[in-house]
């Protein structure tokens, strides 16, 4: 089977992504299951036909806003079959006017606690996405999210008594879409547990799972 075509795109504010995108690209090529092209903050990428040459979109990315040519381009590629996966601040915490976007990755944040400590238990441990991955404990950005009650969740912690997902899927048309809110910096991009999980998911988004 040839490795995956693969675009892992980086930037926005706030968030580390020079240091974090490295570990994301590491993480993937390990596998020797994907073909990672990186780009960084150019967001016409999305403009069609720039997502043609790859098959899966790995985004870490915070605030900004997409033009509507961006838009169009990015959501149609996702529908015609390929794969989104979406890490901490990209997917729920980006293009925060654009609810076609938001829609795609099935959740919007709203607010995290301070950096700290939390357990996180594996919803369904049989989904292959999951399987053999125990509960373990993050250091991390909590994001509390909003998010589309018909997305799976596969993991989740609690927060103020409440489930609170940190990992889903979801198909988009005929595209599939993984969300990983962990991810805020990258010590928390080391945790063997979210290597795993980006890994699974992306195998998963790109139809190999």
């Amino acid at each position: 089977m040839s490795a995956v075509r693969t675009l892992l795109f980086a930037g926005g504010e706030i968030h580390d992504y020079v240091s974090i995108a490295p570990i994301l690209h590491a993480i993937l090529t390990a596998s020797g299951d994907f073909e990672v092209t990186r780009v960084d903050e150019d967001l016409s990428v999305f403009e069609a036909p720039g997502l043609d040459p790859y098959d899966l979109l790995v985004f870490y990315y915070t605030n900004g806003a997409l033009s509507d040519a961006q838009k169009s381009g990015l959501l149609n590629w996702v529908a015609s079959g390929k794969g989104f996966v979406g890490i901490h601040s990209g997917g729920t915490c980006c293009f925060m006017d654009c609810p076609e976007f938001l829609a795609m990755v099935g959740g919007k944040f709203y607010t995290h606690p301070p950096y700290r400590r939390f357990p996180v238990q594996v919803v369904d441990p049989e989904n292959p996405l999951t399987l053999g991955l125990d509960e373990f404990e993050a250091e991390d950005e909590l994001y509390c999210i909003d998010y589309d009650p018909r997305v799976t969740v596969l993991a989740a912690t609690l927060y103020r008594g409440a489930a609170m997902p940190i990992c889903w899927t979801k198909s988009w048309g005929a595209g599939r879409v993984f969300y990983l809110s962990l991810g805020h910096d990258a010590t928390s991009c080391r945790v063997p547990a979210f290597a795993q999980l980006l890994t699974s998911g992306a195998h998963w988004a790109a139809e190999q799972g």
